[in-house]
């Protein structure tokens, strides 16, 4: 596990507390529908996007909700760097059909799922660099898993391409509750930002809102309004209680590891 997971290394830091407000302002956007699914996106690369997934995922698996965080970038994803577990077999193999090897792949979802170090947190990695990745995210089969891995937990995050660069993160904003827009401080341009808002409305997504990542803070305004004696396990946790039919096969199968108009302003030096 490396340190960018700071929501699991220091569940007590400014940082940490900031993510465990977004999950909860993401929570009261949806109760009326239930939140089962969310896709992080960004316009271009290294904005932080993958440091904001699988730390937001982190604060979802502490609220006791069980939490599969998929990685949709099948060309550059690294969030099996994130979690310390094996690249491969990963998305790209399951919806090809094709092992790491070449060889035919298994058929059932759940072989690619893998357990982390995080309690509830469950991974499934981008796998082998394919040649196709936008056509093998429309297919069908990718339409027909989407469902099924929201029945195996209490929600689903993916972590999705820079959608100025490929249109793989608006082909799944269809397909989800809500999508979050990762932006960097005095890096992102507002008309990219505006276009990719644009892009994701025009398909039929819905959007929560934006996270400004890199953001510099004076270290008194930093630690000002928290308090360390909060509680972090509160917020949002009324529907961990909730159960699914297919979750103990799906523990006991799994494979161990190797809009509110709101900005958040997070901290971090993060990589893409």
């Amino acid at each position: 596990m490396k340190k960018e997971l700071i929501a699991a290394r220091e569940p007590k830091s400014p940082v940490s507390e900031l993510f465990r407000t977004l999950r909860t302002n993401i929570q009261f956007m949806n109760t009326k529908s239930g939140l089962r699914s969310l896709l992080i996106t960004s316009t271009s690369p290294s904005e932080g996007k993958s440091w904001v997934s699988s730390n937001l995922a982190t604060t979802f698996a502490q609220a006791g909700k069980k939490v599969i965080l998929v990685d949709c970038d099948m060309r550059k994803g690294r969030l099996f760097s994130v979690f310390g577990t094996a690249p491969v077999p990963g998305l790209s193999n399951y919806l090809s059909g094709v092992s790491s090897n070449g060889e035919k792949g298994e058929e059932d979802i759940v072989s690619y799922i893998r357990k982390t170090e995080v309690p509830n947190l469950y991974l499934i990695t981008a796998g082998s660099v394919p040649p196709n990745p936008s056509e093998l995210l429309v297919s069908e089969k990718m339409a027909e898993t989407m469902p099924k891995l929201e029945e195996l937990c209490d929600i689903v995050i993916y972590d999705g391409t820079p959608t100025n660069l490929v249109t793989d993160s608006l082909i799944i904003s269809r397909n989800v509750d809500t999508t979050i827009i990762v932006c960097a401080y005095k890096q992102t341009k507002i008309d990219e930002l505006e276009r990719v808002k644009r892009d994701i409305l025009n398909v039929g997504g819905k959007i929560a809102g934006v996270v400004i990542n890199k953001m510099p803070i004076a270290q008194k305004e930093y630690y000002s309004s928290y308090y360390y004696g909060q509680s972090s396990s509160g917020s949002g946790s009324s529907g961990s209680a909730k159960k699914h039919r297919s979750s103990v096969d799906f523990e006991s199968r799994i494979r161990p590891a190797g809009q509110s108009n709101r900005l958040y302003n997070i901290e971090k030096d993060g990589k893409e």
